[in-house]
């Protein structure tokens, strides 16, 4: 995937079969487990697919609403989360290896007004922290075998 004014992204490699990495990147149980920003998830609602919602609750005290809004296992998840004026997306896509599989990962900030131009850098700004996320979670997966 790659980067553009609106969207940033990139891949990374998982030791595990798609299956495996979908079914747990995509269950907000696991989130707080490799989500570097989350102290915990709660109200979550319906099962694990499209319209699952939930709140994450993140370190700095953020509460933003989430949802899932697109579940085709296991290729393609997709989710929003809003707070106040801001809504961040992130698509998360799968694709099978010789050794496992690659996560693709696409995400934005978007908003209003000015706010939509502190989400563009605010998107190039959060790649790190999102590719180093999903590294942790390619580990944890990688452990468990």
């Amino acid at each position: 995937m790659g980067t553009s004014l609106r969207t940033v992204g990139g891949t990374v490699a998982f030791p595990v079969p798609a299956e495996v990495a979908f079914d747990y990147l995509v269950d907000p149980v696991n989130r707080p487990e490799w989500q570097s920003s989350l102290a915990s998830v709660t109200d979550v609602r319906g099962e694990v697919g499209p319209g699952q919602t939930w709140t994450d609750v993140t370190k700095p005290g953020l509460r933003p609403a989430m949802r899932t809004t697109a579940y085709d296992r296991p290729r393609a998840w997709s989710e929003d989360g809003t707070w106040n004026f801001v809504t961040a997306i992130l698509d998360l896509t799968f694709t099978p290896t010789a050794t496992g599989c690659d996560v693709g990962f696409r995400f934005r900030i978007t908003g209003p007004g000015p706010v939509r131009a502190l989400g563009l850098l605010a998107s190039a700004a959060s790649v790190l922290p999102v590719r180093a996320d999903l590294r942790t979670a390619a580990r944890i997966l990688g452990e468990r075998g």
